[in-house]
């Protein structure tokens, strides 16, 4: 008898993706909530700068020549609240010097927002060798059509001399037209005033005076960037100005940060390079920014990242060891990396530098693409933190006790997977492209932990157009063996491998699943989950 998914399933689906649309917009409305308050704020500092100088014209002229702690006791004096909320100037005082010390210098785009991901690049004078263009090149011609309508490229061009910035503006409009009018790229530089003296800072960590004037600066140049980024989008992704992408790059971050299991992760690696691909939730910066402003002259950047997943998961009172494997689960790495470091002349003049990140070279065990979406379950005990989902997230690999007939792995898709004849025209979102499983067992360390009698099923969303289609290969012949309830069989590991194409007669599919057919006399180890297009 034929078997087909019932209303409940069915209803499953859809209530899964109306869960996740409500979450979207609860996130949503949160944000719009709190940029509606910190408007208002703004609002509040504005009125009250604006009445604070004015009295102080009327009544002396001296305003120019008090110092910038005077004028930050001046602008708490006035202010009517009781209690006086930390603000950027508290940190950053010399900017009530200036009314427009937060606005940038140069903005050149359309202000495009409500992307998913928005990619910062800082971009200095270099006195040998510029690698900003070739950067955005590579950025840009990795992107397809509907990639680069939603994303936001912004550059901050991280000088004061307005003549400097006002020509790599010019230059970046004449290069790449198209994508500055249609809002994909954009170009600011801070306000002249927004840096505050760098002559009295302390030498520390060994470093000379200049080196710790170029960390101070650069972490108000990230400052300034995130600042400006985080109400553009979903994901803000950190890049430097000397870097080549992979092909694939940005759906594959953004297919990673939503297959997180959990929402608890800080910083998404893209590279193991310092500041180079990380992606952070743009709900995070107003933490990120304020916590890298309050010690923005001590420390550089990778380690006051460091120290904010420190502050938040690591008890005082446990090893490092326990420290680290709590942070691990706030800093989440993807291999192999998506960028590469390709500059040689460090934007700290006379530095030579050769860093190169040996991940980005490296072949995938499965090509650099991310699995779709999917709830995975199994009926197997995990051993330890080696968990399933890790397994399908490429982070890790998954390992369970000894399976039994029955047993089950199984990945059910948000979204009916399509698969479908191939066309003469094909694109990664069409119907035209079949797909390729891919499930490898074992390891290296434990070669032995193989799945033996097992099949690889699929559960068709449409059970009849699979039966009419792929069931039948001939009159009366039956192509593929259908189970109980449901999922056709479309192949089973052989030497702790599975692997083929999906017949594309079989339309959207609900799930796949690996079935266990008999007692195995050993534990099992999955350590490749590749459910891919073919190519």
């Amino acid at each position: 008898p034929l078997s087909f998914p019932s209303t409940g399933d069915v209803v499953d689906i859809y209530q899964r993706e109306f869960l996740a649309l409500r979450d979207r917009l609860h996130a949503a409305e949160q944000e719009s909530l709190k940029r509606s308050k910190e408007l208002n704020l703004v609002l509040e500092e504005i009125k009250r700068a604006i009445s604070e100088k004015q009295a102080l014209r009327d009544i002396n002229r001296t305003w120019s020549s008090l110092s910038d702690e005077t004028k930050l006791k001046l602008w708490n004096i006035t202010n009517k609240n009781v209690l006086h909320l930390p603000t950027i100037f508290h940190h950053l005082p010399h900017l009530l010097s200036k009314e427009n010390s937060l606005q940038p210098a140069v903005h050149v785009g359309q202000g495009r927002t409500g992307v998913s991901i928005v990619m910062g690049i800082p971009s200095v004078k270099r006195e040998v060798h510029s690698y900003l263009t070739d950067t955005l090149n590579s950025l840009i011609s990795e992107l397809t059509q509907q990639e680069k309508e939603d994303s936001v490229i912004v550059v901050l061009i991280a000088e004061t001399d307005p003549q400097y910035t006002a020509g790599v503006a010019e230059n970046i409009k004449n290069l790449f037209p198209k994508e500055i009018h249609s809002g994909l790229l954009e170009v600011i530089s801070p306000s002249p005033h927004f840096y505050p003296d760098f002559s009295h800072l302390r030498e520390s960590f060994g470093d000379p005076k200049e080196r710790v004037r170029w960390r101070t600066k650069q972490n108000l140049d990230y400052c300034f960037l995130m600042m400006y980024a985080q109400s553009k989008g979903i994901y803000y992704v950190q890049l430097e100005d000397d870097i080549v992408a992979k092909p694939n790059y940005l759906s594959t971050m953004k297919n990673f940060a939503l297959q997180q299991p959990s929402e608890e992760w800080m910083i998404l690696e893209f590279s193991q390079l310092g500041f180079i691909g990380k992606m952070f939730k743009s709900l995070d910066l107003s933490l990120i920014v304020e916590f890298i402003l309050m010690f923005y002259k001590d420390k550089p950047i990778d380690w006051l990242l460091d120290h904010i997943l420190w502050v938040k998961v690591c008890n005082p009172e446990k090893d490092a060891k326990h420290c680290d494997r709590q942070k691990a689960n706030l800093r989440i790495r993807f291999k192999p990396s998506l960028f590469q470091h390709v500059g040689t002349h460090s934007s700290l003049a006379g530095k030579i530098q050769k860093l190169k990140d040996k991940d980005f070279g490296k072949q995938a065990l499965r090509k650099e693409h991310v699995n779709p979406p999917a709830e995975v379950s199994t009926s197997l005990k995990t051993y330890q933190h080696f968990t399933l989902e890790k397994a399908y997230l490429r982070e890790d690999f998954f390992w369970a006790f000894t399976p039994t007939a029955g047993d089950f792995i199984r990945f059910r898709f948000f979204k009916p997977l399509r698969i479908e004849r191939p066309s003469l025209s094909l694109d990664f979102h069409g119907s035209g492209l079949s797909h390729r499983f891919f499930f490898r067992s074992g390891n290296i360390e434990h070669p032995e932990d193989k799945l033996f009698n097992t099949t690889v099923e699929v559960l068709p969303f449409d059970s009849l157009q699979s039966d009419k289609e792929a069931l039948q290969e001939g009159r009366g012949t039956v192509k593929y063996r259908r189970t109980p309830d449901g999922y056709i069989q479309i192949g089973s590991f052989s030497k702790g491998v599975a692997e083929g194409e999906v017949d594309p007669t079989f339309g959207p599919l609900e799930a796949i699943r690996l079935s266990i057919q008999a007692d195995s006399p050993v534990w099992i180890i999955l350590s490749e989950v590749s459910w891919a297009p073919s190519a």
